[in-house]
């Protein structure tokens, strides 16, 4: 049952209440270009507090590169017990495709041949190392198809662009895997279009998507794993209903929303707007903060 949220200007309310605290990079931490004011400081005082702190992203990137940013950002590793994302969690079940024990519940890695059509930026081409992938242009040599996101040809701000390289691959049978499940993100004030909205499309358009990252289930396992505490001791920190919230819920994890994100413009810092969009999304956030500050 969905219940009225509450509202705080930041995280002290809730630091003494959970152990672990999984917390989102893009909208929550940054803007994709720079911190946002306080977000160091949330992490410093849950530091102080004892708390357990892992990033989990949505990033089609394996881990160590996003980690790394996060320290040329100035989020040195003693504020965090360790990253995951999306990327990483694909790169590990890439890297165990031929395992039988992975087949029972990823029927599909064992479809995968060792050809692939990429969309997406130059800068994703990390997760596809050690992996022994060809990549190739031609549709029509794939065996899958890997969507991490828009990139600088085709355009980051309309999915128009893609319905060329989209229809080849349909036509040609050719699954997908999305490892970036979200639809949208703002970048310094632009918003932008990524990897999930193109599998949304491409899923509309016949062909079949397999989805890895939040709001799906084996991102979490992951995580959880890296935390070293149970779910109900954790909280979740997001600005994105659809992944975020969602996903915390689907992995029976409480969760803080950040209005500050994705949904700013929608929303600002209304609580009251904010609790009748969780309430259609079917959602229970157990708080709302305007950012993610103590």
């Amino acid at each position: 049952m969905n219940r009225m949220m509450q509202t705080f200007s930041g995280i002290t309310p809730l630091i003494d209440q959970y152990d672990g605290w999984i917390i989102d990079l893009w909208g929550t931490m940054h803007d994709g270009i720079a911190l946002f004011p306080g977000s160091v400081d949330a992490l410093r005082s849950l530091r102080a507090a004892g708390k357990r702190v892992v990033f989990l992203s949505n990033a089609p990137r394996p881990a160590d590169i996003v980690h790394e940013q996060l320290r040329n950002m100035g989020i040195t590793d003693d504020l965090h017990d360790g990253v995951m994302t999306s990327g990483e969690v694909t790169r590990r079940l890439l890297l165990d495709r031929d395992k039988i024990e992975l087949h029972e519940q990823h029927p599909w890695l064992s479809t995968l041949g060792d050809q692939v059509l990429h969309i997406g930026g130059n800068h994703d081409l990390a997760l596809f190392e050690e992996l022994g992938l060809t990549l190739t242009n031609d549709p029509a040599q794939a065996s899958f198809l890997m969507n991490t996101g828009p990139d600088e040809r085709r355009g980051k701000s309309d999915p128009a662009g893609y319905n060329d390289i989209l229809d080849a691959a349909c036509a040609h049978g050719l699954p997908m895997i999305c490892p970036n499940p979200d639809m949208e993100v703002i970048r310094g004030g632009v918003r932008l279009i990524c990897a999930g909205l193109l599998a949304r499309i491409y899923e509309q358009k016949g062909g079949t998507a397999h989805w890895i990252g939040k709001p799906f289930a084996g991102v979490y396992t992951s995580v959880l794993e890296l935390i070293g505490l149970p779910a109900e001791k954790c909280i979740a920190v997001g600005d994105a209903l659809a992944t975020d919230i969602l996903g915390a819920q689907n992995a029976g994890i409480s969760s803080l929303w950040v209005l500050g994100g994705i949904h700013g413009e929608k929303l600002g810092d209304d609580p009251e707007l904010a609790n009748a969009e969780a309430k259609a999304a079917g959602l229970s956030p157990v708080a709302t903060i305007p950012m993610f500050r103590p």
